[in-house]
């Protein structure tokens, strides 16, 4: 069902039941796989324990259906010029995810200072974590009119680019499930869908 997005209808139809029962069972489905999830404080104690230094993090667009109303421009992408909502997660070294949320920090810098660990992610992150002397969140040098990189800089750069890169595996793997091709659903139960998909995902990659 969630793999290959099926319509419910049909689904009903084949299986002698009304709409309402599917739609009631994949719901449940999905409220349990959900709470599987890990909380993004645990999830990073445990990478942590388990000899992880550093985790990657990376956002995405999932589009979603044109929406009516006042929410119709709130969840319109210009970057992307579609509607959608915007995802957060983490994911190890190696592009596992380990956590995802709709639009959301959830307190990720001080899950992270907690746990001890840093994190490689792209120029949009820039801002969330200020700490200069001891930063967490590491992404790079950008230019400016006034300010070029330097040859340092542009390494440096190169080298976090390399190291951020496994973190496309991870939507790559998640975006596997064509449900997400587009949703119709608020971002509330987009995220309980998200998690439910993280757990099944991490399934498959783990077998």
């Amino acid at each position: 069902m969630l793999r290959h997005d099926q319509r419910l209808a049909d689904m009903a139809g084949g299986n002698d039941v009304s709409e309402s029962t599917v739609r009631r069972w994949r719901d449940e489905l999905i409220g349990l796989l959900a709470v599987q999830a890990p909380r993004p404080d645990r999830a990073l104690k445990k990478l942590a324990k388990q000899g992880g230094e550093v985790v990657l993090i990376d956002g995405t667009l999932i589009r979603t259906q044109r929406r009516t109303g006042k929410a119709d421009r709130r969840n319109y992408s210009g970057k992307h010029h579609s509607h959608g909502l915007h995802f957060l997660a983490l994911t190890d070294e190696n592009g596992r995810l380990i956590w995802i949320c709709a639009a959301r920090h959830d307190h990720i810098l001080t899950h992270l200072r907690a746990a001890g660990l840093g994190a490689l992610a792209d120029l949009g992150f820039r801002g969330l974590d200020n700490d200069i002397r001891d930063p967490v969140i590491v992404t790079g040098y950008t230019a400016s009119r006034t300010h070029k990189l330097t040859p340092g800089q542009k390494t440096a750069n190169r080298v976090l680019a390399v190291g951020r890169a496994p973190a496309e595996h991870g939507f790559a793997h998640l975006k596997n499930w064509r449900v997400l091709t587009k949703l119709r659903t608020d971002p509330a139960r987009a995220t309980q869908l998200l998690r439910a998909l993280l757990v099944l995902t991490n399934l498959e990659v783990n077998r």
